[in-house]
């Protein structure tokens, strides 16, 4: 990760007590308050989501028809939709470190060890917990969710 957001991983800059709240998300893990490596907003986080779900539905449309006076047809067309959302939030995540909608939201995924990719486990575990909504807004003064916190991680901005 280091090679994405420069070297902030190599030990924190500042030092807080527990007690002390931060003065802005990522402070306690050395990330800058603002631009490049800064932790990721809810804002850009959610915009990114509706982006590979809203892809996902496109490239499911290509080979399934939504018809939405037939349930059970579009049961099936939702459920082939999830299974192409999930392939493309892990596979992507796990050896680039973004989705197709972080990439247009300009952020990135990392994990907190320094290692430059993602890898497999960690972003299977992102996405079941994304999936489940809930981990994903519950979100600490890092602004991390708990499948961040889960897995090691942190969403930071690219631009």
């Amino acid at each position: 990760m280091a090679r994405w957001t420069g070297e902030w991983l190599s030990a924190p800059k500042v030092s807080l007590s527990d007690d002390e709240p931060p003065k802005w998300p990522g402070e306690k893990l050395g990330l800058p308050e603002q631009g490049v490596g800064a932790v990721a907003g809810g804002g850009r986080r959610f915009l990114a989501l509706l982006a590979d779900l809203l892809i996902a539905s496109l490239v499911t449309s290509l080979f399934l028809r939504p018809t939405f006076g037939d349930p059970a047809r579009m049961q099936e067309f939702n459920l082939w939709a999830v299974g192409v959302w999930a392939l493309l939030t892990i596979v992507p995540a796990a050896f680039f470190g973004f989705t197709p909608g972080m990439a247009a939201a300009g952020i990135r995924v990392g994990r907190l060890d320094g290692s430059p990719i993602v890898g497999l486990w960690r972003a299977l575990v992102r996405a079941a917990l994304t999936f489940l909504i809930i981990p994903a807004a519950v979100r600490n003064a890092d602004a991390r969710g708990l499948h961040d916190r889960a897995t090691g991680t942190v969403v930071v901005r690219l631009r």
